[in-house]
């Protein structure tokens, strides 16, 4: 059986990719959607959530490019000293990172204040995932981890792309594929300490690769290749205005191209959909 979460990112960036996500999961396409705990329309999206109960979310950890949830002298490596927020550059986070000065204790601080945050609310959060999938690196996910097992979530993204969704990804340039494949080589130890701290996952992300340039034609490909599991695709609908186009990302016309691309999934009925929810049963 093929199984598939059809889940956005970036729920609370904006107004736009609110009531973008909104809208897909009315239209019974979304199935779930992770949540940042302190972006400008976070509050916004927490009572969207709250009057849509069989709207399924999880936390969207953010530890490059965001404003943290805590005060930045309790995590000095997390955050540029002169501004307070996170490094706004990937690369600059994982240079750090890899060559150690990052501490993993303030990235479950930090981890486990955002998803508090949420849960303050009264959200009952599926699963995590990280902003630009910076758990795929063990010195992220070993604190992740932790952070999630002590709020009580059972589920994580799983973002390695498997070999047949790469080749199901049309175009692109060779060194966007040369980048996400050699990410692959965490993903052996991505998956033993998830196994190790008891959490549940899929078999991989697809849609990553085409970040984007996720259009209808690649989602017909990739839905068309997939074979039986459980998979995830990774999503950023929105509405392209005025709110996306000062908040810092890349993704601008992309989104708008998503939200209606994302449609293409109803032509494929044989695919369940479900939401992480259906991975374990929550614990009341």
């Amino acid at each position: 059986m093929s199984r598939l979460i059809v889940n956005a990112d970036d729920f609370g960036l904006t107004a736009g990719v609110n009531r973008a996500i909104m809208e897909l999961h009315r239209g019974g396409v979304l199935t779930s959607a992770t949540l940042m705990s302190c972006a400008p329309a976070t509050e916004q999206a927490i009572e969207m959530v709250q009057s849509a109960p069989a709207m399924v979310v999880g936390c969207h950890v953010v530890l490059v490019d965001g404003t943290p949830a805590l005060k930045p002298a309790e995590i000095p490596t997390l955050v540029d000293a002169q501004t307070g927020r996170f490094q706004p550059k990937l690369n600059t986070f994982l240079q750090k990172l890899l060559a150690g000065r990052i501490k993993e204790s303030e990235i479950e601080a930090e981890a486990s204040a955002q998803i508090a945050r949420l849960q303050s609310h009264g959200l009952r959060l599926s699963h995590v995932d990280t902003h630009k999938h910076t758990h795929m690196l063990p010195g992220v996910l070993r604190p992740l981890l932790r952070a999630a097992k002590g709020a009580g979530i059972q589920a994580i993204r799983n973002p390695f792309e498997p070999a047949w969704s790469l080749r199901a990804t049309p175009g692109l340039q060779l060194m966007r594929r040369f980048e996400v494949m050699l990410m692959r080589r965490y993903e052996a130890e991505f998956l033993r300490l998830v196994a190790e701290a008891g959490l549940v996952t899929t078999n991989g992300a697809i849609g990553v690769l085409a970040t984007g340039t996720l259009d209808a034609g690649t989602i017909a490909a990739l839905l068309k290749n997939m074979p039986e599991g459980t998979f995830e695709l990774v999503s950023h609908p929105g509405y392209n205005d005025a709110a996306l186009a000062q908040a810092n990302t890349r993704l601008l016309a992309s989104r708008e191209a998503e939200r209606n691309s994302l449609q293409k999934i109803k032509q494929f009925p044989a695919i369940e959909l479900i939401s992480y929810a259906d991975l374990l049963p929550l614990t009341e």
